[in-house]
């Protein structure tokens, strides 16, 4: 909190005579007149009166000086800490469009300040706003939702909380508390699992729980929100010590593969299988693995360095499968270490914020909704045979590398149709009729009969995404 420190003359002198009132034993209220109480404190002539008036006003003076900026703080916070409010975000936006450019820049600074829950009542952009102003709100929407979409970030990355737990029962009720994660198992719930003081990150504390049920995970057998847990298989190592936690990833090295080339040493090599799993919920777009930073440490203290056919690894990521696989390319040591100490790189990938939903209604014409950065249109509803194609346009601001060739994020966002009646329509398929580097157009296809003017389009999609980067450090990876 800032808040606004003045020395005032006025209020020193309130103060000093606040500490001279106490001296002469007169209550803790206020004089308004400092200076006539002097006299009530000294002798009543001469110059021992004069030196006594002086001297007790220099002091108070003095204390007044010292404790003037604490009194003024306290007066000052509460304008500091006050609420902001719908009419003051309204005031800012007016001074986006003042004949002072001072002014202009000072609301548009306050609005930022303000942070992400003013973006609710900023007006959209249209023709009753001028050039500059609508410049001004794009700077304002981009910078707020980049704070808001980082905000919702974290709390998706929430710690997880096992400082009350006994079993397993209750370790995975607090995992999906906290992270929204739910679990499908067949295991013993009243195995005993101890608690642990610290939050931890959702990889960490679940490989935690995991390990004192000896349970795995099967991938391949859960979806976008749950997780399926399996017997652990015999002679699986322990979870927590055989993986690295990085951001929301964990990566786990699986497999090492050494390869010599007699004939054309240059293709020999070692490979370091890695899976690597993300917070489900949160699959991460356009996930890169940037070659050049690969560094390792070998148990006979030499360097292990990346090869150099290529300059980064694409991951594959999908919303319903909450890990992949790749390798990692390193050249082939010259001796023969027996483990790898440290292997270290960093993960690149696009974050998705909080999921929205957009209400469009069938019935009007070029019906369109935007939230955050993104703009959802019904571009067109139109008959296909027995069924109905529905044209929706999407659109997102400032998309960076979202939509270049990372784009399988969009075409898994969840589309319906709501009747009148309150049933439900899903998609038949569909196809894709435009890309851009900003949107793209996809037609989908329903069977909606003769209700089609009366329905809604649902659409849910995240409506920003963030730049992630994180470092990670895999450690004491045995050798082939």
């Amino acid at each position: 909190m800032v808040t606004k420190m003045t020395i005032k003359p006025n209020k020193i002198l309130l103060i000093a005579g606040y500490l001279l009132r106490r001296a002469a034993g007169g209550g803790n209220a206020i004089d308004r007149n400092p200076l006539a109480r002097l006299g009530s404190t000294c002798p009543a002539s001469g110059r021992g009166e004069l030196r006594c008036k002086a001297g007790l006003f220099l002091t108070a003076f003095a204390w007044g000086l010292l404790i003037s900026p604490v009194w003024s703080q306290e007066v000052a916070a509460p304008e500091a800490d006050r609420e902001i409010k719908k009419a003051d975000v309204l005031d800012w936006v007016d001074g986006l469009n003042a004949s002072s450019r001072a002014r202009r820049t000072e609301s548009e600074k306050k609005l930022i300040e303000a942070g992400p829950d003013v973006l609710k009542w900023l007006p959209e952009s249209g023709d009753r706003l001028s050039i500059e102003t609508v410049e001004r709100l794009d700077r304002i929407r981009e910078k707020l939702t980049k704070i808001r979409t980082k905000n919702e970030s974290k709390l998706e990355f929430s710690q997880i909380r096992l400082g009350k737990i006994s079993n397993l029962g209750e370790a995975l009720e607090a995992i999906s508390r906290d992270s929204g994660v739910e679990f499908e198992h067949d295991a013993d719930e009243s195995i005993a699992v101890s608690p642990i003081p610290t939050p931890l990150p959702f990889w960490h504390a679940l490989d935690f729980v995991l390990d004192a049920a000896k349970l795995d995970i099967n991938f391949y057998g859960g979806d976008e929100n749950t997780l399926k847990l399996i017997a652990r298989a015999k002679g699986r190592p322990s979870r927590v010590d055989s993986a690295a936690y990085a951001g929301v990833y964990r990566i786990e090295p699986t497999a090492v593969t050494a390869r010599r080339n007699l004939n054309q040493p240059d293709l020999s090599g070692l490979n370091v299988a890695v899976k690597i799993s993300w917070q489900p919920t949160t699959t991460p777009i356009g996930l890169i693995i940037p070659v050049p930073q690969l560094s390792g440490r070998l148990s006979d203290s030499s360097r292990l360095k990346p090869q150099t056919t290529s300059d980064k690894i694409d991951v594959a990521t999908n919303s319903d499968l909450a890990m992949s696989e790749f390798y990692l390319p390193m050249q082939l040591p010259a001796d023969q270490p027996k483990t790898i100490k440290s292997l270290s790189g960093v993960v690149r990938a696009m974050l998705p914020g909080k999921r929205q939903t957009f209400e469009l209604a069938l019935s009007e014409t070029a019906a369109s909704k935007t939230i955050d950065a993104m703009t959802v249109t019904v571009e067109a509803v139109r008959k296909n045979g027995p069924l109905h194609e529905i044209r929706v346009g999407v659109e997102l601001k400032n998309a960076d590398r979202s939509l270049e060739s990372h784009r399988q994020w969009i075409f898994e966002n969840a589309v319906h149709v709501l009747r009148k009646d309150g049933s439900r329509a899903d998609h038949l398929g569909y196809e894709t009729y435009r890309q851009t580097s900003s949107g793209v157009g996809i037609g989908y296809l329903f069977d909606l009969g003769d209700t089609v003017g009366e329905s809604t389009l649902i659409y849910k999609s995240p409506t920003a995404v963030i730049q992630n980067e994180v470092s990670f450090v895999i450690q004491d990876i045995p050798m082939p």
